[in-house]
């Protein structure tokens, strides 16, 4: 391309030099041979050495000069181009003597300058710029102009293209800002022709050279090497280390000794750190890496002296339904069990007892320093009170308790913290008959015991509850002797019987052909009725009962006194006719008379006993008919 300094060399071979003090303007002005050759033809060479530009056209050229406002460019035309700075804002190593490509938006201005524009020479060839970019896997530059959401906008030839934060660069970015109105160099990573989206990445230009350094760093390693490291990333369960171009783990349980609860409480982004090689796969590029290892084991400096038996002070560290463990001191550590914190037998959680961040004292129970295990006790702290439980809670003493717990075979009861015993269901009632412990009381209530049985080494008492009061059942041989009759009501009623109560917390039980009433229906729960003890048992304490029997014995009496007299009746009509037969021979005719009125009489009592017999069947039957009604 022809230059504005060739074309002033190129006038000088041809024009001869002129002194413009003694210069003839007229002779200039008319063409009176002031050059060595005709006008018209210096002025055709002239333009022969000026570029022919075109607007809308898109041409090269050369920046000769540049400063904070303007760039000032030349495509060999017979004037300069003057651009601003911020159309190369994405370009800040733009320098005097480098190729430009412009956009010529007019040939000359109302000044006479030349428009160019080179922004919108990049937009006119940015679209086939990066879709070339994206075949040949070109290296591009591009200009950070701001943030958005999940990443930042790139200038690249004039398109606004998308670069994620994932792909700003190969460890996590804690700060975009910093990026922004930054100049970097980009490959072009997808494009969407539809939408005429471009999405660019940084990160893909040095994953290359990072590969390279993993395989050469990884091929370097040993186990147990020790590398110096810097925190790249804190997560909940460990830290990565960036050991220069390949990245390892330390795991949260190989930070430290103690408990961590939170790899933040060790160590801080880009802290640099001594770590060990734990472990290392060269097909998965994966490195363990170890920090606690570079320092001695808490338990090896342990006090020799510490034996079982002995108190020791530590922090909570960890809650669990079944214990806690404590920190006696910087990663020695001893579990409380549930059961060792009380000498209570109630199944408790720990969390009762104690949290997180409680300063305890507690007893050393066990000790494996090889295991590196210890376990420790709390209620060792206060005497046990099954030590001296013979002389506090002796048999036949009485005491009152807590209810605690029901089973189906008894009551579970609390005398005092530690002391548990139990109420044997059978033991809690001479006389009432106890189907399950809620019947008789409720937890939490206050019961009276009686200490029946001591069982030291399992740690069990026996108690009693109706041995408060002395056996009634010795009184209820003589009160409800068999054929004793009782009145009673039915309190529960089943298909084998009834149970009825006989007043003073006795019952009876009553079986269902038992329970037939004198109208030949059967007796209902609630109902009041007389019942005859058929059967006592004072080993057993029961009492069987029958309602039925009680008719039928009535009966039994009806039918009888009907016997009866029936039979004195016939005795009476007898002896009667013995004497008629006997005055017969002595009798006159108004004699006769009179004896057969006595007749009539004596037939006419026998013929009533047996018309009230009727009588009363008729209405048997008649009750027995409603009742199949």
């Amino acid at each position: 391309m022809t230059t504005k300094t060739d074309n002033q060399q190129e006038q000088k071979a041809v024009v001869a030099p002129v002194n413009l003090d003694t210069f003839d303007w007229n002779a200039y002005e008319n063409d009176l041979g002031v050059y060595n050759a005709p006008k018209e033809e210096i002025e055709a060479k002239y333009d022969q050495t000026l570029s022919k530009v075109q607007v809308g056209e898109v041409v090269e050229g050369t920046v000769i000069s540049l400063n904070k406002r303007e760039v000032v460019v030349n495509i060999g035309y017979k004037s300069e181009g003057i651009i601003p700075v911020s159309e190369f804002r994405y370009n800040p190593e733009l320098a005097v003597g480098e190729k430009v490509e412009v956009y010529v938006e007019s040939a000359e201005d109302k000044k006479g300058q030349l428009v160019l524009s080179h922004k919108k020479a990049r937009q006119l060839r940015s679209w086939d710029r990066v879709n070339e970019a994206l075949e040949k896997d070109e290296v591009i530059k591009g200009y950070i102009k701001c943030r958005t959401k999940g990443g930042m906008i790139v200038d690249v030839f004039g398109i606004e293209a998308f670069l994620p934060g994932s792909q700003i660069d190969v460890k996590p970015i804690r700060d975009y800002d910093i990026y922004v109105d930054k100049t970097m160099e980009f490959k072009v990573v997808k494009i969407n022709q539809e939408f005429r989206n471009v999405v660019v990445s940084h990160k893909a230009l040095i994953e290359a050279e990072l590969e390279a350094q993993k395989k050469e760093i990884m091929s370097k390693l040993e186990k147990g090497q020790i590398l110096e490291g810097t925190v790249k990333n804190i997560t909940s369960y460990g830290v990565f280390i960036d050991l220069g171009g390949v990245d390892g783990l330390i795991h949260i349980t190989d930070l430290s000794w103690g408990r961590v609860n939170h790899p933040e409480e060790i160590v801080q982004l880009d802290q640099k750190l001594n770590v060990v090689i734990l472990d290392f796969d060269d097909a998965k590029k994966r490195i363990a890496l170890g920090l606690k290892q570079l320092s001695a084991h808490p338990w090896d400096a342990l006090d020799a002296n510490l034996k079982v038996g002995d108190k020791v002070k530590g922090r909570v560290v960890v809650m669990a339904d079944y214990g806690a463990f404590v920190e006696i001191a910087p990663g020695v550590e001893g579990l409380i069990h549930v059961s060792e914190m009380s000498w209570s037998q109630h199944l408790r959680s720990a969390q009762e007892f104690m949290k997180v961040g409680d300063e305890v004292e507690a007893v050393v129970l066990t000790l494996d320093r090889d295991e590196r295990k210890m376990s420790l006790g709390l209620k060792q702290l206060t005497p046990d009170p099954w030590a001296d439980i013979e002389t506090k809670y002796a048999v036949g003493s009485r005491h009152t308790a807590k209810v605690r717990n029901f089973t189906n075979f008894g009551v579970f009861v609390e005398i005092e913290e530690g002391i548990d015993g139990l109420i044997h269901i059978s033991d809690l009632s001479w006389t009432k008959k106890v189907k399950h412990p809620s019947e008789f009381t409720q937890i939490g209530a206050d019961i009276e015991v009686v200490v029946l049985e001591i069982d030291k080494d399992n740690r069990r008492l026996s108690l009693g509850h109706k041995q408060l009061e002395e056996n009634p059942w010795n009184a209820f041989e003589q009160q409800f002797a068999v054929d004793s009759i009782h009145t009673g009501t039915i309190t529960e009623l089943n298909d084998k019987g009834a149970v009825v109560s006989l007043g003073d917390n006795v019952e009876g039980f009553a079986p269902a052909k038992q329970l037939a009433k004198e109208d030949g229906t059967t007796a209902k729960a609630g109902e009041t009725l007389e019942f005859k003890v058929v059967e006592f048992s004072k080993a057993t304490k029961r009492i069987i009962l029958s309602h039925s029997r009680l008719n039928e014995e009535i009966k039994r009496a009806e039918v009888q006194a009907e016997r009866a007299e029936k039979k004195r009746s016939d005795d009476a009509t007898k002896d009667s006719v013995k004497k008629l037969n006997a005055s017969v021979e002595k009798t006159t005719l108004g004699d006769i008379s009179g004896l057969a009125e006595l007749k009539a009489q004596m037939e006419a009592a026998a013929e009533k006993p047996k018309k009230a017999a009727a009588k009363k069947s008729a209405k048997a039957e008649e009750a027995s008919a409603e009742t199949e009604e």
